[in-house]
């Protein structure tokens, strides 16, 4: 299994980190079963799987119902917990309780967003013993004041800061780094200035590694299309088409057969 420790190696050896976001036991199981070094069980659940307009209504118990479920799919697997909205904005004492219930749910880390306002806070959750992957560019908890889901690091002074952040995260101690929504040659500086491995979303081929959403990469996802997606299967089109021939095996009479009766 991937641990912490690998992840630097891999950036040292300049071996490339691939993780996957999921959220529930049986795409979990079909994930341990691959060779993708580590999943990500992203507060996106809330809107992939629940259905709400962005990441805000994620909750803590939400997050451990979707950690349980994965972890309980995963043998060898590296799992990262993404913390939800202001739960580690609300002092370090509740930000340790969430963490807590994280990795109490079957998490071998956390992931929260940022870090300008809570530095105290990453600092008690990596001296607590708990490896902490770090996140800045997009940060989707953060999407109303962003004002969108729009790329980050464009200016000049927008990349500087975001640099700045990278490099108080590593000096906080957290092990790894996502990019998300970032111009290639800005995650490409970040990435040659850090001893830890950057994890990329929308942020170019240059960064250490690459995460994407397994409904999305699995073509599950309808409409939605970024510009840093690819599809590596059909599967939305699959599964319609394996619906419909079912519906009409049933009302054909030709689904149950005599094979498939007791």
């Amino acid at each position: 299994m991937t641990g912490i420790h690998d992840f630097r190696k891999y950036k040292q050896e300049h071996r490339k980190i691939s993780m996957v976001t999921a959220y529930d036991h049986a795409m979990a199981r079909i994930v341990d079963e691959s060779v993708v070094d580590c999943v990500l069980v992203g507060d996106s659940c809330a809107m992939v799987m629940h259905g709400f307009p962005s990441t805000v209504h994620a909750t803590t118990e939400m997050m451990a119902l979707h950690v349980a479920a994965v972890a309980r799919g995963l043998t060898r697997k590296f799992l990262v917990a993404d913390m939800p909205f202001l739960s580690f904005r609300k002092g370090p004492q509740a930000a340790l309780e969430c963490v807590d219930v994280l990795m109490r749910a079957g998490a071998h880390s956390v992931k929260l967003e940022g870090v300008r306002g809570h530095e105290d806070t990453v600092d008690r959750i990596v001296r607590s013993g708990v490896p902490v992957m770090g996140h800045i560019g997009l940060t989707p908890q953060s999407i109303h004041g962003l004002g969108g889901f729009k790329v980050q690091g464009r200016g000049e002074a927008e990349a500087a800061e975001l640099l700045s952040q990278a490099r108080l995260l590593q000096e906080l101690g957290c092990f790894a780094l996502v990019l998300e929504c970032v111009p290639a040659p800005v995650a490409a500086r970040i990435t040659r200035e850090l001893a830890i491995p950057t994890i990329g979303i929308g942020a170019g081929p240059d960064t250490d590694g690459q995460v994407l959403v397994l409904q999305d990469l699995l073509g599950m996802s309808g409409e939605f299309r970024p510009k840093f997606l690819r599809q590596f299967l059909h599967g939305r089109d699959a599964v319609r088409s394996a619906l419909d021939r079912y519906h009409a095996e049933v009302t054909g009479g030709t689904y149950p057969s005599e094979k498939e009766s007791y």
